[in-house]
């Protein structure tokens, strides 16, 4: 690769980080592109040693953002996903906790003018086609990233970046349920395959064996669970307009018990081969809304709030994550929306 540096920042959005960059300042060919980010995150490597990479499919993340042309866009925002030890990058997914720095980043970086003490931005999310809103904190004219906002899996508190989901149905498998059914029943197991923002597989954990509420690594660790909820994987890719999956990062499995701490629902969620420390953003929108069809796994053990506007907590291995979703007068979901904190760690020139 070339010495020369690449222009970047280095953010923590939601309980992820990664790379921020500017489209203009990558390269435009998609393989140049994608070969300067995985010598940037120091991959191939399970240690990406010789990068800025932590190790870790949560800290190998990045953004693309590019003032938009569309009507009524501020922003487009292209999510990429550096493998840890392949030489895989991949647009397959969306990703709603880098989502959270997208905002802050576009008003750093001249794309948005700040307006008054809060900032609407409005993102086009480019791997799935959809738009959300990020509204974000600017008094004075000035983005700031203090406040008192604490999400789980993030210590301290942050300035807040409440962000509203429109039109997340269907955003990678082209409907909320791609076969048409709550449940379909795939290697003997009852599941529910479905897509509000990010394609997941739900299914209850004790139909895979375990409780639902065993830790991350003790997850990690066995062995036989991952490659049980691999084969289901692999047997639905094709079924959720997805191809298929043995190298992407999509569906998403998310095993699904009642509720221990006062929330909604349980859930541990492999993404797709390490067991997540918390959930994704979008994800956790998907198992809120399986939450909602009434004969899915979900739905069986979650503890739904009455109201055509809905809080779901949805509790994970390091805390919960709240979802509010907007319903209509036939119970679907409208509209979603979560908070999620950012905050900016370095502004400089990365090297590959």
């Amino acid at each position: 690769m070339s010495d020369g540096g690449v222009r970047c920042m280095w953010m923590r959005g939601g309980t992820s980080k990664g790379g921020y960059f500017l489209k203009d300042d990558l390269p435009g060919d998609p393989a140049a592109r994608d070969a300067l980010l995985l010598a940037i995150m120091g991959s191939p490597d399970p240690r990406q040693i010789d990068g800025m990479g932590g190790a870790d499919p949560l800290t190998s993340k990045v953004a693309v953002v590019s003032r938009s042309e569309r009507d009524g866009i501020d922003v487009d925002y292209l999510f990429l996903q550096v493998f840890v030890d392949q030489a895989i990058v991949t647009d397959a997914q969306n990703c709603g906790n880098i989502l959270a720095g997208v905002g802050p980043f576009a008003i750093e970086r001249g794309l948005v003018a700040a307006r008054g003490d809060q900032t609407p931005v409005t993102i086009y999310m480019e791997n799935t086609r959809q738009v959300a809103v990020a509204t974000v904190q600017t008094p004075g004219g000035t983005v700031t990233y203090a406040g008192d906002a604490a999400i789980d899996g993030v210590p301290g508190s942050h300035a807040p970046v409440p962000t509203e989901f429109r039109d997340t149905a269907g955003s990678s498998c082209g409907a909320l349920l791609p076969t048409g059914n709550a449940v379909d029943v795939v290697e003997g197991v009852p599941v529910t395959l479905i897509d509000n923002g990010m394609p997941c597989v739900v299914m209850k954990a004790a139909d895979v064996g375990i409780t639902g509420y065993e830790d991350r690594d003790w997850l990690d660790g066995n062995s036989e669970l991952k490659a049980r909820i691999e084969t289901i994987r692999l047997a639905v890719g094709e079924r959720m307009n997805l191809g298929d999956v043995r190298e992407k990062s999509v569906p998403k499995m998310m095993l699904v018990a009642p509720p221990r701490g006062g929330g909604a629902v349980t859930v541990r969620s492999f993404i797709p081969h390490r067991a997540h420390a918390t959930i994704g953003v979008l994800g956790a929108v998907s198992v809120a809304t399986a939450c909602l069809i009434e004969g899915s796994p979900a739905a069986d053990v979650a503890v739904v709030p009455e109201g055509q506007r809905k809080s779901l907590s949805v509790e994970h291995p390091t805390g919960e994550m709240t979802c509010v979703l907007e319903t209509d007068e036939r119970g679907a979901v409208a509209s979603a929306a979560l908070l999620r904190t950012a905050r900016k760690l370095m502004d400089g020139v990365v090297f590959a």
